[in-house]
């Protein structure tokens, strides 16, 4: 689905260079992947993911979106339509004064027939569990309810694959819970690609795979369980790791037989009992 080969970017402010963002990202993510990429701030993870989308093109290297190199400027909303893209900020995604209108925007701007849009918007809806607040006006909603809007009017476009470039990060912990249920039920249910980029480690536990990013290169890559259960390296890069897992290194660097792979409380609990 996505391929970076050499992939090198730098943010230019007027005649000054500014150092690379990327530094010689190579990845592939496969059809049907759900991904997660964490990494301390300027990191170089938001920077890739509007790679990913065509909002920014290599300055070195190359990127691939479904077969479509992204320097290909006349593909662009090609590659838009196959990789959509959900930000940090509800507020600033939502374009229409009524919820379903919000979802239409996009399918309107495909040319789309009239009821061929309707069918998309009242499944995208569906599918984000917010058909009831179909004709409510968005500024009445709470964060993750708009959040879940916004995944709907990129739903809405039929992409192969979705990028979460922070998505909860300006939601209560209510909100972050209904908008990480949605994505992962895109994922298993829907079946799209995702690429979810996030500062909180609990948001990766169900994850295929995680990538740690570090000064634009990824540093470290596995599954969750692999990945977190380098409790010193990730904290060395200034990373959290989920509570459990904490906890179980704790235990374990106190001598208890217990594995720092535990990822949720069911897990450490079976463990503790099989100490017992």
């Amino acid at each position: 689905m996505i391929k970076a080969e050499n992939l090198y970017f730098r943010y230019t402010e007027g005649e000054a260079e500014t150092p690379f963002a990327l530094n010689g990202v190579n990845l592939e993510i496969k059809e049907g992947e759900f991904v997660v990429i964490i990494g301390h701030n300027g990191s170089g993870k938001s920077t890739l993911s509007k790679l990913m989308n065509g909002i920014h093109t290599p300055t070195e290297g190359r990127i691939v979106i479904d077969g479509i190199d992204t320097s290909n400027e006349d593909q662009i909303w090609e590659i838009r339509k196959r990789a959509g893209m959900v930000f940090q900020n509800p507020d600033n995604q939502l374009v229409a004064t009524i919820v379903e209108e919000d979802v239409a925007f996009g399918p309107e701007n495909l040319g789309l027939p009239s009821e061929e849009i309707r069918h998309r918007v009242d499944e995208a809806l569906d599918t984000v569990h917010m058909s009831a607040y179909k004709r409510k006006a968005p500024h009445h909603l709470s964060g993750g309810q708009k959040q879940r809007v916004a995944i709907a009017g990129i739903l809405a476009m039929k992409p192969k694959c979705i990028i979460f470039d922070e998505p909860t990060a300006m939601l209560d912990p209510s909100g972050r819970k209904e908008v990480v249920q949605t994505i992962e039920h895109l994922n298993k249910n829907e079946k799209i690609t995702v690429i979810h980029i996030t500062h909180y480690m609990d948001e990766a536990i169900h994850a295929d795979r995680v990538l740690v990013m570090d000064r634009g290169k990824i540093v470290m890559e596995g599954t969750p369980k692999q990945v977190f259960s380098k409790v010193d390296e990730l904290r060395a890069l200034g990373l959290d790791v989920p509570q459990v897992t904490l906890v179980s290194h704790k235990l374990k660097t106190m001598g208890y037989a217990v594995s720092d792979e535990n990822l949720t409380v069911d897990e450490l609990v079976a463990e503790l009992c099989r100490l017992s």
